[in-house]
C-alpha cells in the first residue's frame, strides 16, 4: 500500500482556506497512491471554538474529499470539527474514492487544554479494511493510552493524526515507536507545523515507522507531501517468525 502524508501550517479557524490549501496539495499528488492522511483538525486548528468552524456529515469538506478521492481514486482521512444532535466532535473520517465513510470520535479528550469540557468523546474504536490491509486510525492524546491502541483486532496500519506542540515532541516520537513496536504494525503519525493563535508552536516530526520501530520515514520538520510504501507481507512474516502478538493479554475496555 503506497501512503501520502501531509505536512502542514493550518489556517486558524478557516475552513475554506484550508480546504483549498489541502485541494491544491492532493491535486498536486502526480503518483498514484492508496491512502492520503491529513492532521487533526486540518480544517480549522486546534481550536476550543467549534462553532464557527464545525460542519455536518454532509458539509462542505465532506462533499470536497469525496470528489478528491473519487478523482485520484485513493482514501482521504484526517480530523475535522463535527457537529451532530447538539454536541461537538472531534471525528475522523476515512473516506473511501467510492465515497463510502466510517469514522472514528476521538476518545481521549485533551483535558489540559479543555476539549473533554467542549467535545463529546467516542467509545468506538475503529478498524478499516482497506485494499487488504486493516488500519486503526487515532487522533493525537490517543497516542498516550496504549491500552485502547493494543492490537487485539490483529490490524495491520496505525495511525495518528495529530495537533502536538513542540515542548512535548520527544514525547511523541519516543510514543510513536512504541505504539509501533508493541502492536508490531506499521505505525504513522501526521502533525502539523507552524503556529496557531494560542501561541502554540509546531515542528511537525510526521514520520513512519516498521512494526520493528525502524523509521521507514524519518521525522520531517518542514511542509510537504511525503509518500511511503508498506508491505503487508514482511510485517506477517516476521509476525509469524517472533510470535510475539501471540503472547498479549486479554482485556476489555
Amino acid at each position: 500500500m503506497k501512503i501520502a502524508i501531509i505536512q502542514s501550517s493550518l489556517y486558524w479557524e478557516n475552513p475554506i482556506a484550508n480546504r483549498n490549501y489541502f485541494k491544491e496539495k492532493i491535486n498536486a499528488i502526480r503518483e498514484e497512491v492508496d491512502l492520503i492522511v491529513l492532521p487533526e483538525m486540518f480544517t480549522s486548528g486546534f481550536t476550543m471554538n467549534p462553532e464557527p468552524v464545525a460542519e455536518t456529515m454532509n458539509g462542505e469538506t465532506i462533499i470536497v474529499l469525496k470528489s478528491l478521492a473519487k478523482a485520484k481514486n485513493c482514501a482521504i482521512t484526517g480530523s475535522l470539527v463535527i457537529t451532530e444532535n447538539n454536541n461537538f466532535y472531534n471525528r475522523l473520517v476515512f473516506i473511501f474514492p467510492s465515497g463510502e465513510i466510517e469514522y472514528y470520535d476521538k476518545r481521549h479528550l485533551f483535558s489540559l487544554a479543555g476539549e473533554d469540557k467542549i467535545y463529546t468523546k467516542g467509545n468506538q474504536k475503529l478498524i478499516v479494511e482497506y485494499k487488504g490491509f486493516k488500519i486503526c486510525p487515532l487522533i493525537c492524546y490517543d497516542l498516550r493510552f496504549p491500552v485502547f491502541s493494543r492490537n487485539v483486532e490483529d490490524y495491520d496500519v496505525l495511525i495518528y493524526v495529530a495537533n502536538w506542540p513542540k515542548p512535548r515532541i520527544n514525547a511523541w516520537d519516543t510514543l510513536l515507536k512504541a505504539r509501533a513496536i508493541e502492536n508490531m504494525c506499521y505505525t504513522i503519525g501526521v502533525n502539523r507545523i507552524g503556529a496557531d493563535d494560542n501561541n502554540h508552536e509546531y515542528v511537525g516530526h510526521s514520520q513512519v515507522i516498521d512494526f520493528l520501530g525502524n523509521s521507514i520515514l524519518e521525522p520531517q520538520e518542514n511542509e510537504g507531501v511525503f509518500v511511503v510504501e508498506l508491505d503487508k507481507n514482511k510485517m506477517l512474516e516476521t509476525r509469524e517468525k517472533l510470535g510475539f502478538l501471540k503472547d498479549k493479554d486479554k482485556f476489555v475496555i
